[in-house]
């Protein structure tokens, strides 16, 4: 059985970061998890809702309710930053759900799949299998890692790196010819 969902940040991130030590693995999340949550966006949107006299879709919705679960992990800058960055690709999608259907499928299931060759791309070079093969979870942490970081690159959050590099160990490129056993 999962943990919690709701456990604080470092936590999460220092789980999904222990399958995710690879630089290119980590360089292909960069692509294929911005591409994953922009197709779920595109086929979420088509989907309209009407609550308290307020129209929505549901693209806005789950990009709302995650928002709420980014924004209570403990580490508020992150959660703001992850949750602009999943607006934006919202905001992207929005008008792809428009087009016809073939339109629509295409632009939302081809960014699917599209990301996920990607990330099991990534994959590959790191040996394991993505985190949420073990944790659903993951695919909220997703997101969140991707955007932690091109946050530390920046120069935000030493103190969350250097952490969950204490926990499961700095990045490094994989040898392929010699792949520990």
């Amino acid at each position: 059985m999962a943990a919690s969902p709701f456990r604080p940040a470092i936590e999460l991130m220092a789980q999904y970061a222990s399958y995710h030590r690879d630089r290119r693995n980590i360089a292909t999340h960069f692509v294929g998890i911005p591409l994953i949550v922009f197709a779920a966006g595109v086929l979420l949107a088509r989907l309209q809702f009407e609550a308290l006299g307020l129209s929505f879709n549901g693209a806005w919705a789950v990009w709302g309710l995650s928002t709420a679960w980014y924004l209570t992990r403990g580490n508020l800058v992150l959660g703001l930053a992850v949750s602009a960055v999943n607006g934006l690709l919202m905001a992207l999608a929005e008008p792809l759900a428009a087009g016809s259907t073939a339109q629509w499928l295409s632009w939302g299931l081809g960014s699917f799949v599209l990301g996920w060759i990607i990330q099991f791309l990534g994959h590959y070079y790191e040996g394991k299998k993505p985190a949420f093969v073990d944790d659903l979870v993951g695919l909220l942490v997703g997101p969140m890692f991707v955007v932690a970081e091109a946050l530390f690159a920046l120069g935000w959050g030493r103190a969350m790196l250097a952490e969950i590099e204490r926990r499961v160990g700095p990045t490094h490129l994989r040898d392929l010819a010699h792949p520990v056993a």
